[in-house]
């Protein structure tokens, strides 16, 4: 079996350079290859081809390969994929091993619903701290996790290298925050308020979630197909 230095060394001489723009749509499949690869390794896989792990995620072979070929293909004709090489190397891509630190600001039931998981650390995500108005609940713990008051927030973010702002008020609330941390050096907000915010800057990324977007359209997909089967009954 060949060891992973050598398999990795030479998938570094046959790559091509990263391409220097990649699509956001390319990068949104990257966290999907991340899991199931995660997947493969814990059931002791050791390569895949592009057309096997095209079944596995319902994805052609030649968008996989396309993909991969944006950030120097790590493949070998004849050989395929090796999923522990392939995985650090996506997983180095996302950041994982970066250790960002992240504050939740809302500590209500999503906030809560969200310092409960270890989404956080399996991606290397810190969560350092909850903020809140509750002055109930300020002072306490959230699942190991200790809550301030929102009067803090701006000199937390700064004393603590604070990268990552996941915001969970309400949407009257959001803009204000916004600018509270972004003013305390935060370059990223994962933005769950039911409002979009859109900076007019280049330096702070924000992903805005709606999680109602996301179940409307599975409504639709469901009632599309539902009028599909009634077209052919």
């Amino acid at each position: 079996m060949e060891s992973i230095d050598k398999i990795s060394g030479t998938f570094g001489k046959r790559c091509n350079e990263p391409k220097t723009n990649v699509s956001s749509a390319v990068i949104r499949r990257l966290p999907r290859y991340h899991r199931f690869l995660g997947d493969l390794l814990r059931e002791g896989k050791l390569r895949i081809s592009s057309a096997e792990l095209s079944r596995i995620m319902n994805v052609t072979a030649s968008q996989i390969r396309q993909d991969l070929n944006c950030f120097g293909g790590f493949g070998q004709q004849g050989y395929g994929y090796n999923i522990k090489f392939l995985y650090n190397k996506i997983s180095e891509l996302l950041g994982v091993n970066e250790s960002f630190n992240a504050v939740i600001i809302g500590a209500g039931k999503l906030g809560c619903a969200l310092a409960a998981t270890h989404m956080f650390e399996r991606r290397g995500v810190n969560r350092l701290a909850m903020f809140d108005v509750n002055p109930d609940i300020i002072g306490t713990r959230i699942y190991d996790v200790p809550v301030y008051s929102v009067s803090e927030l701006g000199k937390f973010c700064k004393e603590n290298n604070v990268h990552i702002g996941v915001i969970t008020v309400p949407k009257e609330a959001a803009p204000e925050i916004t600018d509270v941390i972004v003013e305390a050096g935060v370059k990223g907000i994962w933005n769950f308020a039911n409002i979009e915010i859109n900076l007019d800057r280049d330096d702070v990324i924000v992903e805005n979630i709606h999680l109602g977007d996301s179940l409307m359209a599975l409504c639709y997909e469901i009632k599309t197909a539902n009028e599909k089967r009634e077209e052919n009954d």
